[in-house]
């Protein structure tokens, strides 16, 4: 797939869509709702006392404090203590919340609605993934030809008894007959590659760890593949086992720990390689991800010893490369924002030698594939899907039909269409607010889209009308957001309404299935998703108008867009509560020390918070690219002034706060919502409140969201729904 949107994001939103709502008893909520905050639970009088250890430091002139460093070291007796405690409080008030039963047995059955992933399509293969009722990991499934039958390939709930081991990811071989794979346990995503035979099921001896994210580029012959690994522990200084991602070559049967290295050495510690091969295995492509803003590309003969060779470098600007019949596409946002595409031949591939055949368009061009012999391109309009047929020249050929206002979505969120460069059928998953993801089939040759797989919800999808909004962000710009409701909703200007957002990272957030959201619905909330700048949705431009510098103006955006809901009636500052995870939790935390009088309750997932320190953990370095580092004094300048740890007023009145994160997250370090906690627990006029508490909720066993087993989610959002309810006076 040639790609314009670049990786597999290392944020990853624990996103709103994933964690929506629940049942309560008795009528419609925007007619028997009582004041937010009146509850018949019984909760302690306060959290628990933390001790403050101030630490100062002069950071380019200017001194600031921090209280609650020594919450940054989870092993110290301190912070261990400091969690047990914060659990117990925690647990006191949520326990004992009114509905909860409710909450938790509807989540149960909504959460049993199954998943599916995109088909793809290798030699005889067709593989794709799927779960169903209350399995707690996606299962890998393998037919042979379109009419065979379905088989269990590998299911990653065998691996434990708790659930909690996950298939990262997976990608079989040039003709099906192998299938390299990861796992990783307790949501790490530090993968170990596995290798199976399709046929037969049998594990090969070949096992490579530190294999996150893995890309992976089979030879022809399935003698050995090229891939990305990380440094072990030993082989780089301390806290760079996250970095220095590699290209190796493996020979199968090999000792792994005798790979030749391709391609990273000397190179910067934080670029993010990944692989492509022709059909034919004699040019590997080596895409260089350096940021969300800029990619390199290189190329290599894979016949000789010989280095790979640049074909585009140095520029700030993102290209993705595929390799048909001798040529070389490139899908690049290369002085056009919204992408366009290029073609080269293999004798010239260098950037003097390429020829646009698909300019720039006015929507967003998300991807482009090259099945059976076309260009196939997934569009994005007003953060809805289109998709489009194009020649190998460019010729625009006709509009595929897609089944309404959705989104082209797979489970692991790396492949938008399944495939292979000579076959006369593609695939592609589908979804919307309240249509549960769709396998399809589209002939090539018929213009024609049939099911391949479909999962059965029970919802009437006609029941509810998802529209898309367009309002004015405080410097004037048009911002669009999806609204979500019951039919018939009346604007009474208290409905219970779930503003969710995240903004950031070149992501575009688009119409998924809500799952547990749906009761909330029935029960007359509203949900409410803004497209603020930062993402894709329009493009480069949209992007960057919401980074480094600009950060700003996502939360601008993000705070217009609950002003609209209440401007226009859908709700009331005591009826509106918001939810975003990882970057996302970063608006929370900006939105509420910005805005507290806006909002009556926040959801605060895997968030980034002490934007000065965030640099400093995890694979946090990634990330600079995206929003500076407080190490800069020009960028410190950016992050201190909304960096949300850093704005915490005392005696201010907060919304209530529902702080949650993992013990084994490996993106955001769960300092953050331990710090955050403490400090507004201290500072907020309502830190001590039982009806208007602030809680911290630490998941054992889980990381950033990724491979999080069903029963973990029906438990989480349980919590969450129970919260929520609460305090917007939800019965």
């Amino acid at each position: 797939m040639v790609s314009g949107a670049g990786r597999v994001l290392m944020i990853l939103a624990v996103s709103a869509m994933l964690a929506v709502a629940a049942a309560m008893a008795a009528s419609d909520a925007d007619e028997k709702s009582t004041p937010a905050g009146d509850s018949a639970a019984t909760a302690p009088s306060g959290p628990p006392a933390v001790k403050t250890q101030p630490v100062q430091e002069t950071l380019h002139g200017v001194t600031v404090t921090d209280n609650y460093r020594y919450l940054e070291d989870s092993n110290s007796e301190a912070s261990q203590q400091y969690v047990k405690e914060q659990l117990a409080y925690t647990r006191s008030i949520l326990d004992k919340l009114a509905g909860r039963e409710a909450i938790h047995s509807r989540l149960a059955q909504l959460f049993s609605i199954g998943q599916l992933g995109t088909p793809e399509v290798y030699g005889k293969y067709y593989f794709y993934r799927r779960r169903d009722g209350n399995q707690n990991q996606p299962v890998l499934y393998v037919r042979e030809g379109l009419e065979g039958k379905d088989r269990v390939l590998l299911d990653p709930n065998t691996l434990s008894a708790d659930g909690t081991v996950a298939l990262d990811w997976y990608h079989p071989s040039h003709d099906g007959k192998l299938v390299a794979y990861g796992t990783s346990p307790n949501g790490t995503e530090i993968s170990t590659l596995h290798i199976i035979e399709t046929e037969s099921g049998k594990l090969l001896a070949d096992t490579i760890p530190q294999t996150r994210a893995a890309s992976i580029a089979w030879k022809p012959d399935n003698s050995g593949f090229y891939y990305t690994r990380y440094p072990k522990k030993g082989e780089v200084p301390p806290g760079q086992e996250m970095y220095n991602r590699h290209v190796f070559y493996h020979a199968l049967g090999k000792n792994p720990a005798d790979d030749d290295a391709i391609f990273g050495e000397g190179r910067d510690a934080q670029d993010w390689p990944n692989v492509t091969i022709s059909d034919d295995g004699r040019w590997l492509i080596i895409n260089v991800e350096q940021g969300w803003t800029k990619t390199e590309l290189f190329l290599k003969e894979t016949s000789t010893d010989s280095r790979p060779f640049p074909i585009t470098t140095g520029k700030n600007f993102l290209y993705g490369a595929d390799i048909y019949d001798e040529n070389l596409y490139i899908v690049s946002n290369e002085d056009a924002p919204r992408f366009r595409v290029f073609k080269a031949s293999l004798k010239a591939p260098k950037r003097e030698s390429w020829n646009q055949i698909i300019a720039e368009g006015k929507s967003v061009m998300a991807s482009a594939d090259i099945v059976g012999g076309r260009l196939i391109c997934h569009y994005k309009q007003d953060a809805t899907s289109r998709l489009k047929v194009f020649s190998l020249d460019g010729k625009f050929l006709h509009d595929i039909q897609l089944p309404g206002l959705g989104n082209l979505e797979d489970l692991s969120r790396s492949y938008i269409l399944g495939g292979q460069h000579e076959s006369p059928e593609a695939f592609f998953t589908y979804q919307s607010f309240t249509q549960q993801t769709t396998d399809y089939r589209y002939d090539i040759k018929s213009n024609t889209v049939s099911t391949f797989a479909t999962v059965d919800t029970g919802i009437d999808p006609n029941a509810y009308e998802a529209k898309q909004v367009f309002y004015k962000s405080k410097d004037g710009t048009t911002v669009p957001m999806f609204i979500v409701a019951k039919k018939g909703l009346q604007r009474n200007g208290r409905n219970p309404t779930l503003l969710t957002g995240y903004g950031g990272f070149n992501v575009a957030e688009s119409p998924v299935f809500l799952r547990s959201a749906l009761l909330w619905l029935e029960h007359g909330g509203v949900y409410a998703m803004a497209n603020m700048r930062g993402g894709s949705e329009y493009g480069e431009e949209w992007h960057r108008a919401g980074m480094l510098a600009k950060k700003q103006n996502v939360f601008d955006d993000f705070i217009a867009a609950g002003e609209y809901l209440i401007a226009q009636k859908y709700t009331d500052k005591d009826h509106l509560a918001i939810q975003g995870g990882s970057n996302g939790g970063l608006l929370m935390g900006a939105a509420m020390t910005q805005r507290p009088d806006l909002y009556r309750a926040v959801v605060c997932q895997v968030p980034l918070l002490d934007m000065l320190r965030y640099q400093n953990f995890q694979i946090a370095r990634l990330w600079i690219p995206e929003y500076g580092s407080a190490e800069d004094a020009e960028q410190f300048k950016w992050l201190y002034a909304y960096s949300p740890y850093h704005h915490v007023k005392a005696g201010t009145l907060y919304p209530a706060v529902l702080f949650m994160t993992s013990d084994s997250d490996t993106r955001v370090d769960p300092m953050h919502a331990k710090k955050m906690a403490a400090l507004m627990q201290a500072e907020a006029a309502n830190g001590k409140s039982a009806e208007r508490p602030i809680l911290l909720r630490i998941e054992p066993k889980a990381g950033h969201g990724a491979g999080k087993p069903i029963s973990k989610l029906v438990e989480e959002n349980t919590d969450i729904w129970s919260f929520l309810f609460w305090q917007l006076g939800v019965r």
